[in-house]
């Protein structure tokens, strides 16, 4: 009887639990890349009253007497499924058509972040211990700029890519020498190299010394960040970087849209800047940064509906068992009368 009642209270956590997590899905229905979630359960440890036993000469075998003591929570799974894709037409606005995140920091902008050959994100060697940069991956690509250029996150954290070193040589056979290189007329960034570390991006308003202004920029797929210069020349200011995880399920929520790696979720892989991978095709195993869209929520608010039907009719079992236990103890109580 009171084993019965305690059974109760187990599915009625349980289902309360689901509820939780089915709720937090429809509020974020809307979020901007935003994973659904979804719950799995487990029943606890079993009272045996009897144990079993095998076939004798005369008698055959019988099987063990179990009572279960209830239900608990197994698992919260993540859906890292890609949501559809919506476009905004805004310059800023990023997609990940794949598996990769976006590397977002906060900290000193003079700070660069290295990587491990395991991956590890660590400060680079030259910056103080205060000031290192604080890490996380996102795959909302709704970037801004600030008031000096800096390319951010709606809440202000900066966007890690790497730096492309060259110069610029102007229609008029002038030469302006800074962290850019040239593309080529056809439009196409050859010989570009990308640094061996991430900073903080900057789509600034001039470029070089005498200042050329910038009259527009595009991101393509692979994360170059090109300018229009007002001569109508065309330049690589940076790419975007991009990581992938072996267990992306495992990653750990944060808030903001932001995630960090956890114990299961394995090391951060990077994807190499352009013209340091050898491997051909080597970053597409990142994804494509789609320029104008944004990733919308994976939520199927039919499928969530329907699973809070069934969470809520559960628990209304649940709770119906330990009235029924209760009705029962009533009544042996009345039989002294």
């Amino acid at each position: 009887m009171i084993k019965s009642m305690y059974s109760g209270i187990s599915g009625m956590n349980a289902q309360q639990k689901k509820l939780d997590v089915i709720g937090n899905n429809i509020a974020n229905s809307g979020t901007t890349a935003f994973k659904s979630s979804s719950v799995t359960f487990q029943d606890t440890m079993r009272e045996t009253i009897g144990k079993g036993s095998g076939p004798v000469l005369a008698l055959g075998g019988s099987n063990p007497k179990q009572i279960g003591m209830g239900v608990q929570l197994q698992s919260i799974n993540v859906n890292t499924g890609q949501g559809s894709l919506n476009p905004t037409g805004r310059p800023l606005d990023n997609a990940i058509d794949g598996n990769g995140y976006f590397i977002v920091g906060k900290g000193s902008i003079t700070d660069t972040i290295k990587f491990s050959d395991q991956g590890v994100i660590g400060a680079a060697d030259d910056a103080a211990d205060d000031g290192a940069m604080e890490v996380y991956y996102t795959r909302d690509g709704e970037f801004k700029r600030d008031s000096t250029g800096n390319l951010v996150t709606p809440d202000g954290y900066r966007v890690m890519g790497y730096a492309i070193d060259g110069s610029i040589t102007h229609k008029d056979g002038t030469t302006t020498v800074i962290k850019v290189p040239v593309v080529d007329d056809d439009g196409k960034a050859a010989d570009l190299k990308a640094g061996d570390e991430l900073i903080p991006l900057v789509i600034p308003e001039t470029i070089g010394d005498p200042g050329v202004r910038l009259v527009g920029y595009t991101i393509e797929k692979d994360g170059l960040i090109k300018a229009t210069l007002e001569d109508n020349s065309v330049v690589a200011i940076g790419q975007i970087a991009m990581a992938s995880f072996v267990n992306d399920s495992g990653l750990q929520s944060v808030g903001g849209n932001k995630v960090s790696p956890s114990a299961n979720s394995g090391e951060p892989i990077l994807r190499p800047g352009k013209g340091n991978d050898t491997r051909p095709g080597a970053e597409k195993a990142y994804g494509d940064i789609i320029n104008g869209m944004l990733e919308m929520s994976n939520v199927d608010l039919a499928v969530e509906f329907t699973e809070m039907i069934v969470a809520s009719r559960s628990f209304q079992a649940c709770s119906k068992v330990i009235t029924t236990g209760d009705e029962i103890l009533q009544e042996l109580v009345n039989l002294k009368r």
